[in-house]
Formats: C-alpha cells, sequence, structure tokens
C-alpha cells in the first residue's frame, strides 16, 4: 500500500480532532464466493445466518470443523455490485489460502466459484473532526457497527468501537477496495491524513472483544469459548453447518465454564522473558495456583500505547480461560512465572458463568 507509507505518522502527541488515522492491515486478506449457490452454500458452511444479511450489512462468522472447533473467523458482507450472486469473506491473511480451498472442497456441483479478491483492506479511524473530513471526501460513511456501504472509493464497514477519546468513541471502518482506487482516495484528504501502525488497530480490537482466529489458534477453539456469539458471529437458528450439533449443545445444554477474556501485561515484561507479543496467539497461559498445567490459550495479542518507550506501552491480549481462573489468584503469559496479566472489562457482558 504504497500510498499510505508515504503518510506522515500518527502524532506522539496523538489523532487531532479534525485528522485522520489510515493503517495498513496487509494481516487481512479478503476470499470472494460468486455464483448462483453461493448464498444457499455459505448458509451450509458458515456459522452465520448468510440468508439474513441486509444490503447494508457486514457480519463476524465462524467456520468450523465437524467438531465444532474454529478453522478461520471473519466478516462476511454480500457483493451487491456483481452481476452474478457473490459474497466476500475477510479472514487472517496466514490461513486466507487454506481458508479458500477447504470451503472449495465442499463447493461439490453447486454453483459457486472462490477465488482470492484483489482487494487491499485499510483500517481507518477518526474523531469527530476527522469523521466530517471523511463524509466530505467520500460521501456518508455508516456508523452502526456493522453498517457497510459500498461507495466509488471502496467498501466501508463500520467496526465496532471501545476506544474512549476527549469527545466520545473514537469511530473505526475496515475499509476495503482496490489498491488503485484507495490510493487516488487517500490523495483526496490531503493533510489530514496520517498513517498508523497495525499493531494500534489490532488493539482497538482486542479492546471491542474482536476474535480472529489465526493459523496458530487453527482448530483449537470452539465459537462460545472466544465469545463469537457474543459479538453476533453465530446464529442459533440457521440450521445445519460443520459443527453446529457441538455449537448448539454448547449453547442448550448447562452452563459454559470457559470464556474468551481480556488482560494487559507490560512490554517491557513480555520482552524480558523473551517472547515476541507477535507470536503470542496460541500460547499458553497459567495460573498462579496450578502452575504444573495451562489453564488457556492466548487469542490475539497487540503492543499498545507509547511506540519505543517500553515504560508506557502494553501488551493487549484477548486470552481463553475458566471462570474459576478469573476469581482468585493471577494469570501469566507462557509459564507460572511468565509476564502477569491485569484483567480488564470487556465491551460486553459474559453469560454463562460456569459453577
Amino acid at each position: 500500500m504504497l500510498a499510505l507509507h508515504a503518510l506522515s505518522p500518527v502524532p506522539a502527541a496523538g489523532l487531532a480532532d479534525g485528522a485522520v488515522a489510515l493503517t495498513p492491515l496487509d494481516t487481512l486478506s479478503v476470499v470472494h464466493a460468486a455464483g448462483a449457490d453461493t448464498i444457499t452454500f455459505l448458509q451450509g458452511q458458515l456459522t452465520q445466518d448468510v440468508k439474513s444479511l441486509g444490503a447494508h450489512q457486514a457480519r463476524l462468522a465462524g467456520y468450523c470443523t465437524a467438531k465444532g472447533r474454529l478453522l478461520a473467523s471473519g466478516v462476511v458482507w454480500t457483493d451487491t455490485l456483481a452481476a452474478d450472486v457473490g459474497c466476500y469473506l475477510m479472514v487472517s491473511s496466514d490461513l486466507a489460502a487454506a481458508f479458500q480451498k477447504r470451503l472449495s472442497m465442499f463447493v461439490l456441483r453447486a454453483k459457486v466459484k472462490l477465488a482470492a479478491a484483489p482487494l487491499v483492506v485499510v483500517g481507518v479511524t477518526a474523531r469527530q473532526g476527522g469523521v466530517a473530513a471523511l463524509n466530505a471526501a467520500f460521501g456518508d460513511l455508516p456508523r452502526g457497527a456493522w453498517d457497510r456501504v459500498d461507495l466509488p472509493s471502496g467498501t466501508w464497514i463500520a467496526a465496532p468501537a471501545a476506544v474512549e477519546s476527549a469527545d466520545g468513541v473514537q469511530a473505526r471502518w475496515w475499509w476495503v477496495g482496490t489498491e488503485d482506487a484507495l490510493g487516488a482516495a487517500v490523495a483526496t484528504l490531503g493533510a489530514a491524513a496520517f498513517r498508523a501502525e497495525p499493531s494500534a488497530w489490532q488493539a482497538d480490537d482486542i479492546a471491542a472483544g474482536l476474535p480472529w482466529i489465526t493459523a496458530a489458534t487453527q482448530d483449537v477453539f470452539v465459537p462460545q469459548t472466544v465469545n463469537l456469539e457474543l459479538v453476533g458471529g453465530v446464529s442459533f437458528t440457521k440450521g445445519c453447518y460443520p459443527g453446529q450439533e457441538v455449537v448448539a449443545r454448547s449453547h442448550y445444554l448447562g452452563k459454559l465454564k470457559r470464556r474468551m477474556f481480556r488482560g494487559t501485561a507490560q512490554a517491557g515484561d513480555v520482552h524480558a522473558k523473551g517472547i515476541q507479543p507477535v507470536a503470542l496467539p496460541g500460547t499458553d497461559i497459567f495460573h498462579s495456583a496450578d502452575p504444573a498445567q495451562p489453564c488457556g490459550r492466548v487469542v490475539n495479542a497487540a503492543v499498545s500505547g507509547a511506540a519505543g518507550d517500553p515504560a508506557a506501552s502494553r501488551v493487549a491480549v484477548l486470552f481463553e480461560s475458566t471462570f474459576v481462573s478469573m476469581e482468585s489468584g493471577s494469570v501469566h503469559l507462557g509459564a507460572a512465572d511468565g509476564p502477569a496479566l491485569t484483567v480488564l472489562p470487556l465491551p460486553y457482558p459474559l453469560a454463562d458463568k460456569g459453577a
């Protein structure tokens, strides 16, 4: 994304009210499904009710094994501009090819073709003045979480936001389009546009409690243990899909004993243990009362705070664990004597607390 790399970085003092932060999200890729049977096919593969998606909506979705373990999570929306029926699926780049290949195995005689879309993804963050600048440049952008609009500049999907600024919650969008179209659109923003680091966007995803399955966490979690249904990523009325029986059983029978939680650790403590934050997904979590065995695993992690200043920066983490481990003691990254996690609230309530 050459147009973004030419921009000045977000100032150390933070984003001014009239400015816009643009983040190149190379960690996300888009798969396109097209053909007369696309909606029916994806309805039988994903946890989301694809048939109910509105023309101006996007939603989270999961793709599971027959045992109900997630092979991917991502954002799905319909392709309203194509001549044929189609859908887009935005997933982690490190599993996109495998995700596309596995889905293709089940197409069989259905009229569906899956292919990597020639699109790039940019994260856009702005406060009130920046939102006005974006609307003036591109047209009215969606503001409600998961609302979507297709504009000449690309597809804009409003992302859930939990980060407070001086004038309220910052607005966030996934901006999806061709590199040429995005490059031309960035130029229209002029001096209002700044480049942000991917870790800042990922930390905001973590603050919003959004789970992204990556190659390191494939075939590990069932949807409920990463709160996928709490953020609208699972339908319990849509009918069958791979793993549906397991997912439904977890929902309707008994109470869940495991959920996804949010925490932070001092970046200096993490680096002192020789741990690279980018490699944290899939890392075991240990409880102080039981150092011999892990009590959970990291789902996502990102450095947040002042770049280049270990004393002021932290590692934001989403991790799956038991409710019991949250009641007392402490939880640690990688080992019982690893960096301690400070547990923080999520922006949504955790249901089904286990006994």
